[in-house]
């Protein structure tokens, strides 16, 4: 389960990086036939990157793009073929959302896959617009509104 990894922050310096890129290859571009570099972003350095590990073990991954004061996009989430189902991108979500929410973050956008939409739901984000093809695959928009704490206590 979920619970025998930690979900730590790193940085494209941090050793647990090069594992972390490579997972995200395997997971997300080896699959459509993409070569190895494509599943580096420009942004790589201004991103957060957030790892879930398993002792040592990069087991899934996530970045999240800064993308004004007050917004970003989640992308890149990879978990690794034999930890999925079994909560660790529900956690690294929870995680990255809490971490962005110190930052000022309060809406967080991401381009899912068609068939994982259903996940992302699930953890509050929303479709919008039309569906549309990124690299190769059916995705669609989706957002989410984070709860700030002055935004979410009712008298």
């Amino acid at each position: 389960m979920a619970c025998d990894v930690r979900i730590s922050l790193i940085t494209p310096a941090s050793p647990h990086y090069p594992a972390a890129r490579r997972l995200r290859y395997e997971v997300l571009r080896r699959p459509l036939g993409r070569p190895e570099g494509s599943e580096c972003f420009a942004h790589e350095h201004e991103s957060l990157h957030f790892v879930a590990l398993r002792g040592d073990e990069v087991v899934g991954c996530v970045m999240f793009y800064p993308q004004g004061a007050d917004t970003g996009r989640l992308l890149q989430m990879a978990v690794s073929p034999a930890w999925q189902g079994r909560g660790v991108g529900r956690l690294l979500v929870t995680v990255l959302e809490r971490e962005v929410t110190t930052r000022g973050i309060v809406e967080v956008t991401l381009h899912a896959r068609a068939h994982v939409t259903a996940f992302y739901e699930k953890l509050g984000y929303e479709a919008y617009g039309e569906p549309y093809e990124e690299v190769g695959i059916a995705h669609r928009s989706m957002r989410k509104t984070l709860c700030v704490k002055f935004d979410c206590h009712h008298s």
